[in-house]
């Protein structure tokens, strides 16, 4: 466990004190917690959206070229 001595403003104490309460939490370090806990959820890994997993399955439709080495791939693309 990581102690860290963090200066809120009075807002942001708010609404420590508002999930404190909310959630039944015993103090505002667990409030913090939840909050980086939701943060964590919905920014930094997010569940696949539809429109996303809908437009990988367009790409994995999508026409595509096989190339049997460097060489080819070169020869295509100055061909193009």
């Amino acid at each position: 466990m990581v102690r860290a001595v963090i200066d809120f403003k009075e807002r942001q104490d708010r609404v420590l004190t508002i999930v404190k309460g909310k959630y039944g939490l015993g103090n505002k370090s667990e409030a913090a917690n939840l909050i980086v806990e939701k943060f964590e959820e919905a920014f930094l890994e997010p569940e696949l959206r539809p429109e996303y997993k809908e437009e990988l399955l367009k790409v994995d439709k999508g026409k595509f070229e096989k190339f049997s080495g460097v060489k080819g791939l070169r020869k295509a693309l100055e061909d193009a």
